[in-house]
């Protein structure tokens, strides 16, 4: 968990809790890649200059009467699911106005359409959606190369929307594919065709010659491998312009080209890091089909990082972007489970005190998510308590907790006895402060006395009181159990 904590030597902060620290470096001075950026994706693009991307991946969330909730497991996969709210106000129409003035106020073929929109439909969620969307479409526009392409995923109750957007701002002959992402999932109702596929829309900037595509190779049909084998086909014309029979060459035939339908199998939902994880099959494809070794590509939505992950192992620069703290972390740990340590300079994270006051002033929520983060806990959303350590240290393999609760303001021994309290219900605790703890909190800390794991052979403190300056050194002064981590269906713990 040591690589979670850490931050890219030398590299200041881009964005400071979704806003431009001023004085600060910014991609645009040099393109800074294999990074990710924690803070709102429009201003992070509005960071880059123009033109620098080849390729862009976007899964972005579409508000359907559904609550967009990210679900994290911790270690031991055995608790019950912690749920935090990724965009619980992101769509509405009170947050999107701006937006939508913007987009309109500059003219062109997205404002005309955002504005008829408008017309048909006013101030509504869906409304508030495209407003927020178009905006972050046309800023991805102009970071792309002119022989860029993008492909952004969507599911059938969003496609039609986005659909139309695309076409205003890339231009309707740069239209390339509506791919067709099939896989099975089970049934769940009879009043209607069980829904199971989503939409990738894939767009080019332009119809540039240079502009780098390969599909994928599909497998020959029956009837075709019985007549002509694995062999490429040769087709001709006689001098009357008569087709000939088809002949085969010595030379094996790579198999068809790729179409856009592809069935991939989606991630097991006990496999899954993070909801609405995409599999890496399906992100392989779309990385190898419009890049080539060294180029870059930027996920502004970046989830759990299976874009990232993807991209890392077929050798290409990646950027990564994620409004929620905990998808940053988790982007890291699964950067970390594939490929091992890996010092990943996240900007917008905080490194000093300083900084970590700053970003409480801009977001309590955001606050609490990083510093659970930074004690390698999982977030639980604030009821009761802000996050939570699952260990297992015997050989009984049971499942031990140590509770984490953050606090920004002043210490309160309100606060920190509610804390002490819910930490009764478990082996340990963590109180992290922004500010100086109490002597008084300190002293009972103290008087709780140690946890003594038996399968590790050693006491140690019930309840720990923490500052966040003290977290932000090279060794965190937190002591708990190793976590557990499960690799495997039967685990064993060395003793």
């Amino acid at each position: 968990r040591e690589s979670t904590r850490r931050t890219g030597a030398g590299l200041p902060p881009l964005l400071y809790g979704g806003r431009p620290i001023r004085g600060s470096r910014t991609m645009a001075d040099e393109l800074q890649t294999n990074i990710l950026h924690w803070g709102d994706n429009i201003d992070a693009l509005r960071a880059l200059d123009s033109g620098r991307i080849d390729l862009i991946y976007l899964d972005p969330p579409f508000n359907s009467k559904r609550s967009y909730n990210v679900i994290f497991k911790d270690d031991t996969g055995l608790a019950p699911s912690a749920q935090i709210k990724a965009f619980s106000d992101t769509w509405k129409w009170h947050t999107a106005a701006s937006s939508y003035a913007e987009v309109v106020e500059r003219g062109g073929p997205v404002s005309k359409l955002l504005g008829a929109i408008y017309d048909a439909l006013g101030p509504n969620d869906v409304t508030a959606y495209l407003s927020m969307m178009a905006l972050r479409i046309e800023e991805m526009h102009r970071v792309l190369k002119s022989t860029g392409s993008l492909f952004l995923h969507c599911d059938p109750t969003a496609s039609h929307y986005l659909k139309i957007l695309l076409d205003a701002q890339f231009g309707v002959t740069n239209f390339r594919n509506e791919i067709i992402w099939h896989y099975r999932k089970w049934p769940s109702g009879r009043a209607q065709f069980q829904r199971n596929h989503d939409v990738v829309f894939f767009y080019s900037k332009s119809d540039s010659k240079d502009r780098f595509f390969q599909a994928h190779m599909m497998g020959r049909a029956e009837s075709t491998m019985k007549r002509f084998g694995t062999k490429k086909i040769v087709s001709g014309h006689d001098e009357h312009g008569r087709r000939l029979p088809s002949q085969t060459s010595e030379e094996e035939s790579p198999g068809r080209w790729g179409d856009d339908v592809w069935d991939i199998k989606r991630v097991a939902p006990i496999k899954q890091r993070y909801q609405t994880q995409k599999p890496e099959p399906l992100l392989a494809r779309i990385i190898e089909s419009a890049t080539r070794e060294g180029d870059v590509v930027l996920d502004p939505f970046a989830g759990c990082g299976t874009t990232i992950v993807e991209a890392h192992r077929l050798k290409r620069k990646w950027i990564g972007i994620d409004i929620t703290y905990w998808a940053i972390h988790t982007v890291i740990e699964y950067m970390n489970d594939e490929f091992g340590p890996i010092d990943i300079p996240v900007f917008g994270r905080p490194t000093t005190a300083d900084e970590a006051h700053r970003l409480a002033d801009t977001s309590t929520a955001q606050f609490e998510q990083w510093a659970v983060g930074l004690v390698g806990a999982t977030p639980t959303g604030g009821k009761p308590i802000d996050g939570e350590i699952g260990f297992v240290d015997d050989e009984s393999m049971r499942r031990r907790r140590c509770v984490v609760e953050v606090t920004s303001g002043r210490p309160n021994k309100k606060h920190f006895d509610a804390f002490m309290s819910h930490a009764k219900e478990a082996e340990m605790g963590v109180y992290v402060t922004l500010h100086k703890p109490t002597n008084g909190m300190v002293a009972d800390a103290k008087l709780a006395g140690v946890y003594t794991s038996k399968g590790w052979g050693r006491d140690y403190p019930r309840i720990q009181v923490v500052e966040v300056a003290d977290l932000l050194k090279d060794h965190p002064p937190i002591e708990i159990p190793p976590a557990y981590k499960k690799q495997r269906k039967s685990a064993e713990l060395s003793l």
